[in-house]
């Protein structure tokens, strides 16, 4: 996640959670691979504008 919210031009992790509306700290243990669940992982992608499929295809390819 980390990789693919630097590439979306956000180079810290707490504004990006902060203009998603994503909680800062949840989102830092989200990068950190921990405390994640399906629902939320959705709402990251939506974040980064990605498709489950993109998302885990990137690396793959």
């Amino acid at each position: 996640m980390k990789e693919i919210r630097k590439q979306k031009g956000y180079n810290n992790y707490e504004t990006f959670a902060y203009e998603k509306g994503i909680p800062r700290a949840q989102y830092g243990r989200y990068e950190r691979g921990s405390d994640l669940k399906l629902s939320n992982l959705l709402k990251v992608l939506d974040g980064f504008n990605m498709t489950l499929e993109e998302f885990f295809r990137e690396g793959f390819d």
